[in-house]
């Protein structure tokens, strides 16, 4: 792979329903304003440091806030999140694909699974996208096994598979609950070291986390460190990555590779 320390930073835009899974029951409208307070937060951070991400988005949310992903869409990468956050059938890519690209008014090549399901990647192919990134190759109690897969991206059924970064030697996840949760030093150093072994990294997290969720029932390692304490410590780490590499899109990231590695 050519070694351009490209950062793929990308958030799943989507429904606050993180509740639901702990037996709290949320309506519509609520997970809805949580999300697009931190889609707002998120949006200014991302204008404040000049730099283009890759927005996972669930077309449930993407009909709510139409306006707010269509400006969004002028700047960064919109992908999909599947359709509904909390509930998903295979008609769901597509018809998740060709509601972002009406609201969006840009071709959608990404998906991202919610929680890293598994996903038929025949399926993923026959409703027209080019990469997929729902794979975490790591372990993950009570989620998923992935230490066999590949670390790196790899193809599959013609499909370009972005894994989200894990580091060289003991697979620890570079996600957002390592981000919420390690010294802000830590998980810079093990995103520098994986940035220099791969050329790259994709690391990934939740716009509702730089909202206060400490009211609701969820886990403590979901919730802390979430609002304003989350939001500054991004910002210190996207000032510290950009004199490491350069943020783009998966799509971008995707088009630039050599094509013996595609």
């Amino acid at each position: 792979m050519r070694k351009g320390n490209y950062i793929l930073l990308s958030f799943d835009v989507e429904e606050f329903d993180l509740p639901l899974e702990y037996g709290h029951n949320m309506s519509m409208e609520e997970q809805m304003q949580v999300g697009y307070s931190g889609t707002t937060i998120m949006q200014n951070t991302l204008q404040q440091h000049n730099i283009a991400c890759t927005l996972f988005t669930t077309a449930n949310y993407a009909i709510h806030h139409k306006e707010q992903i269509s400006l969004l869409a002028q700047k960064h990468e919109i992908a999909s999140h599947t359709y509904y956050h909390s509930q998903f059938e295979e008609a769901d890519l597509l018809n998740s694909k060709n509601t972002l690209e009406a609201i969006s008014k840009q071709r959608v090549t990404g998906l991202r699974m919610p929680r890293m399901q598994q996903v038929n990647i025949k399926a993923v192919k026959a409703a027209g996208y080019e990469y997929d990134a729902s794979i975490n190759p790591t372990w993950i109690p009570g989620r998923y096994n992935n230490r066999h897969l590949p670390r790196t991206l790899y193809q599959e059924e013609s499909i370009v598979r972005i894994p989200a970064s894990v580091t060289p030697h003991f697979r620890i996840p570079l996600f957002w609950l390592a981000f919420k949760n390690m010294p802000l030093w830590l998980f810079t150093q093990f995103t520098l070291q994986t940035l220099q072994k791969d050329g790259y990294v994709s690391l990934y997290l939740h716009p509702w986390e730089f909202t206060d969720i400490s009211s609701y029932p969820i886990p403590a390692y979901t919730k802390r460190h979430a609002g304003k304490k989350l939001e500054d410590k991004l910002h210190t780490f996207i000032r510290t990555l950009q004199k490491h590499g350069e943020f783009i899109t998966m799509q971008q990231f995707k088009n630039i590779q050599p094509s013996n590695i595609l």
